[in-house]
């Protein structure tokens, strides 16, 4: 007899690939003469010290109640939306803002505010691997909608005919993880026609989930159109921890779009914080909250990190890799040669240098680079990238 509801086995079986190799990487690199870690976007260097000094400052207390529960905060509700809206062109409200735990509160926020058993959420191929595990804990229902292949742009024609009656999100993710690609204000603009459509068709709103946490990571001056400027049924989330390379500084929020039909949005808003209840307490912790006026002051060296995506993305192109230049987020993606990630990630990894298989992003032909490795991982991986490029 299975112990394990329907809903975990189906949440297990949509993130077990990510755990098989997470178990098998930590295996190796346990066990490895390691000269580079670009799987995860994990950091390598020492945190920022603003960040630290910023964390430092928060945790004294104020008062008998610094550290009591909290929900989502007067105060950093008013700095997030005031942030948005200077950023985005758009009005938000403090009340538009929910504070969560990192993007990833704010996705299961988002879903669990949308979705009954059995509906359906559309989202992106190659695309975060974490999405159909969410969506599976709800009882909602993963679909795939490919990327333009080559591109990686937005395909509308294949988001239109994964639409059936039971989809009410598709997920945008701009700038993607993991091609880096950054989506134009036309081909967005392009989306929200579409489904202003299809919504008009099945009777009620399909939402866009814009999937933001990397907004603020981009190259070459590259602008950006957040689908909310769009599109009025847009929720974003958001995450501090990409920005300020601290993924385990859990801090985020989802944000409703102020265009949105005001009832519904009212809707939402009354929701969000009876949710997060429901789903474990999805606040972020009381000095993080107190710290994000200042985290919004705060970032990694853009500049530093464009460096190292021109070196890699250079010399790997150099050697007759097929790579995807990205226009923001800290990742590289490409072709295995031959084809074939798992083997090529393997014969990395018995020269020191681990990366991530295109398998954990139902692509198993390509492969991740995450930049947040050093320097020094860079030029040190080099030979093995060399020697292995020829499939």
């Amino acid at each position: 007899m299975n112990v394990l509801s329907a809903r975990a086995t189906a949440t297990s079986g949509a993130i077990d690939t990510v755990f098989r190799f997470f178990s098998s990487y930590r295996d190796r690199i346990d066990d490895s003469d390691v000269r580079a870690d670009f799987t995860f976007g994990n950091p390598h260097d020492m945190p920022l010290p603003a960040l630290v000094s910023a964390i430092q400052a928060r945790m004294e207390p104020q008062g008998v109640d610094r550290f009591a529960y909290k929900t989502s905060e007067e105060e950093p509700r008013a700095a997030v939306a005031a942030a948005l809206s200077a950023e985005l062109g758009l009005p938000f409200q403090p009340e538009d803002v929910a504070l969560t735990k990192g993007a990833f509160g704010a996705i299961a926020l988002a879903f669990s505010l949308l979705l009954d058993p059995g509906d359906e959420c559309i989202i992106p191929l190659p695309g975060w691997f974490c999405y159909a595990a969410i969506l599976r804990a709800g009882n909602a229902v993963p679909v795939q909608a490919p990327l333009t292949e080559g591109t990686f742009d937005l395909d509308i024609a294949a988001i239109e005919a994964a639409i059936t009656p039971r989809t009410r999100i598709v997920v945008v993710n701009t700038p993607h993880n993991p091609t880096g690609v950054i989506y134009s204000r036309e081909s967005l603009t392009e989306l929200a026609a579409m489904l202003t459509r299809k919504s008009a068709t099945l009777g009620r709103p399909i939402f866009i989930l814009s999937d933001e946490p990397y907004r603020r990571i981009r190259f070459d001056g590259a602008s950006f159109t957040s689908p909310a400027e769009v599109y009025p049924y847009t929720l974003i989330d958001y995450s501090y921890g990409k920005i300020l390379l601290a993924p385990g500084l859990r801090i985020g929020y989802l944000a409703l779009s102020p265009s949105m039909h005001e009832a519904d949005k009212l809707a939402l808003r009354a929701a969000a914080a009876t949710s997060q209840v429901g789903g474990g307490w999805n606040f972020p912790d009381a000095p993080l909250q107190y710290a994000v006026a200042d985290l919004e002051k705060i970032g990694i060296d853009i500049g530093a990190l464009q460096v190292k995506r021109d070196r890699l993305h250079g010399a790997l192109t150099q050697w007759g890799y097929q790579m995807t230049r990205p226009a923001g987020t800290f990742y590289l993606w490409g072709r295995a040669p031959g084809g074939q990630s798992v083997g090529f990630t393997r014969n990395l990894a018995d020269q020191g240098v681990f990366v991530m298989p295109g398998t954990l992003f139902d692509r198993p032909a390509d492969f991740r680079i995450s930049l947040t490795g050093t320097a020094e991982m860079i030029e040190a991986s080099l030979p093995a990238f060399e020697a292995a490029a020829g499939g």
